[in-house]
């Protein structure tokens, strides 16, 4: 198995090699939520780079729960002006002929206390992380449930009619879904609480109706936690029989990730309390790739193709995981906001992507040698996240990435530019 090799998914789609640019949020809508000239510069950029396959940062269903200022985002109704950007942003995102899918996302209890200070969630449960960044959450209604799978629908039908090639539904990374999913986050007692078969009902009632919607042939994805990593949370089991049950319900992806805020995984970072073992190979917090081990369990089992993102970055490693059946594609995400040509390069026999993160200087020298506490290190995963946002700031605004900006500078740079963004979005609502 190559990395330049095709892979015809169970619609019918075809990627055009095993690569993909996975999901990393940009922060470059407009205060009304729609795609700008940047994303079209950035994703044309990424395009160019040779990845078969790039899926959008969150899309999100709801302007009252953003997973960060500067998200793109639907109302009740895209006018023209929506659909147009809409239009062109895919156009230059799919100009060399690969796949863009769109990450349709709710941030449900992980919307900043500055966007919603009481988000809806499935459950009154606040997040366990100090600071005060997010509020006590309220718990949905029933009615409110089946709105929100509605809408989530009808913004893969509208990506769909905006040019995208396919959508990836997030249920991921302690966002809405995945709260759902995780009996610490939803403590429901009615049919979606509980039981697996109910906290997976929200997940698979909205794979039923997006299906619906956008019909056989386009391509559907999930992002899937393979675990929480927190006691009591959505364990590897669970995931599991989740990813058999999307697999019977004509899913065409899976991605493996895994984490959330308060364990933040998804960041190579370890979050406020240890986690629980895991029914897998221990050299999976160890590996160049952090994901693989959960994915080739399920492989095992499972035939649905497999995405696996978070780590990567010797062309060896990418290509072992496709020969041994851990996964169908490889997603890189950070490599790509300094070297966006990296698909190309790697396609073209590279053997092993910069990194990055190791040429940062994150933290002065004093608080460097605290790292042993969990919480600096917390801190200095969310503190690097804030460089990555700057060098896509920087390919958007510039076509150029910004490799000797500070970390510091980066963090002062993305707090101003999310004040003013909050600040226009509040005048445009009025």
């Amino acid at each position: 198995m190559r990395l330049n090799s095709t892979l015809k998914l169970p619609c019918g789609a075809v990627l055009n090699n095993r690569i993909a640019k996975a999901a990393m949020t940009e922060g470059l809508a407009d205060p009304q939520g729609r795609p700008t000239a940047e994303l079209q510069r950035l994703y044309g950029i990424w395009s160019d780079g040779g990845a078969g396959l790039h899926i959008s940062g969150n899309i999100q269903i709801d302007a009252g729960h953003l997973e960060r200022p500067g998200n793109v985002f639907f109302g009740d109704q895209p006018d023209s002006e929506m659909m147009d950007a809409l239009l062109a942003w895919t156009k230059a995102a799919t100009r060399h002929g690969n796949h863009f899918w769109a990450q349709i996302s709710h941030a449900g209890r992980q919307t900043m206390r500055a966007v919603n200070p009481h988000p809806k969630a499935p459950s009154a449960v606040k997040l366990g992380l100090p600071g005060g960044q997010f509020g006590t959450p309220v718990a949905l209604t029933e009615d409110e449930i089946l709105n929100l799978i509605s809408r989530f629908g009808q913004a893969s039908l509208h990506c769909k009619n905006g040019g995208f090639t396919g959508v990836q539904i997030h249920a991921a990374h302690g966002y809405l879904i995945s709260q759902f999913l995780s009996p610490r986050s939803n403590e429901r007692t009615d049919r979606w609480g509980g039981s697996l078969v109910n906290r997976a009902r929200f997940l698979m009632f909205t794979i039923n109706t997006v299906r619906t919607l956008v019909g056989p042939h386009f391509p559907i994805s999930v992002k899937l936690n393979s675990a929480d990593f927190q006691r009591g949370g959505f364990a590897f089991e669970d995931s599991l029989q989740v990813a058999r049950w999307l697999q019977d319900a004509g899913v065409d992806l899976i991605e493996i990730s895994g984490g959330t805020y308060e364990q933040p995984k998804l960041l190579g970072i370890e979050g406020m309390e240890a986690e629980d073992a895991q029914n897998v190979a221990a050299t999976t917090l160890a590996r160049e790739a952090y994901f693989v081990d959960f994915a080739q369990a399920m492989k095992s089992e499972l035939k649905i193709p497999m995405m696996v993102t978070g780590g990567f970055r010797t062309a060896s490693a990418m290509e072992q995981a496709l020969r041994n059946g851990a996964a169908d594609v490889i997603g890189l995400a950070r490599p790509l906001c300094v070297m966006p040509e990296a698909p190309k390069r790697l396609l073209g026999g590279m053997a092993m992507l910069p990194r990055t993160e190791n040429q940062l200087k994150l933290l002065p020298e004093w608080l460097s040698g605290l790292r042993k506490i969990k919480t600096v290190r917390g801190i200095e995963g969310f503190a690097t996240q804030y460089w990555f946002y700057s060098q896509i700031y920087a390919l958007g605004r510039t076509g150029r990435a910004q490799p000797n900006m500070t970390v510091f500078a980066a963090l002062r740079e993305v707090e101003s530019y999310q004040k003013g963004w909050l600040k226009a979005h509040r005048a445009a609502k009025g």
